[in-house]
């Protein structure tokens, strides 16, 4: 006489409305040899104190053009040029939540950064990123 299986279907748990649909650290969900942690890395050492002199004092705090510089750069690695999909990309690609600590600027700031900060002062950060990530 052989083993008796049962033919019941049984699903794994699921609950769109769990408490965590994201472990507390973005960090654990990026492989380690990802090219995103490349782009962090590199944009970190680059010296920004030229982009940071075209900013002016007083107003609304402003996002580190750290921050900018790594969505810029990882979206073209990306094939992302737009500056709305970009925007996009921060609320719902992993790995443009990781870069920017989940933080969301808006496209009008992206393109603006892009036109009036980066590219007035060293728009050939982005070729040099690109370079080093190859």
């Amino acid at each position: 006489m052989g083993i008796q299986r049962s033919s019941a279907v049984v699903f794994k748990p699921y609950d769109q409305n769990q408490i965590s649909l994201l472990p507390p650290n973005l960090d654990e969900l990026i492989n380690e040899n990802h090219p995103v942690r490349i782009i962090n890395k590199v944009i970190n050492e680059i010296d920004t104190k030229p982009i940071n002199r075209k900013y002016k004092g007083g107003g609304a705090s402003s996002y580190h053009p750290r921050l900018l510089l790594k969505v810029l750069v990882y979206g073209y690695l990306s094939n992302v040029y737009s500056s709305r999909k970009l925007e996009e990309q921060t609320r719902v690609n992993i790995h443009f939540m990781w870069l920017t600590g989940m933080k969301t600027p808006d496209h009008h700031t992206i393109n603006r950064f892009r036109g009036e900060k980066l590219l007035d002062t060293q728009g050939d950060l982005l070729a040099d990123c690109a370079a080093f990530s190859s």
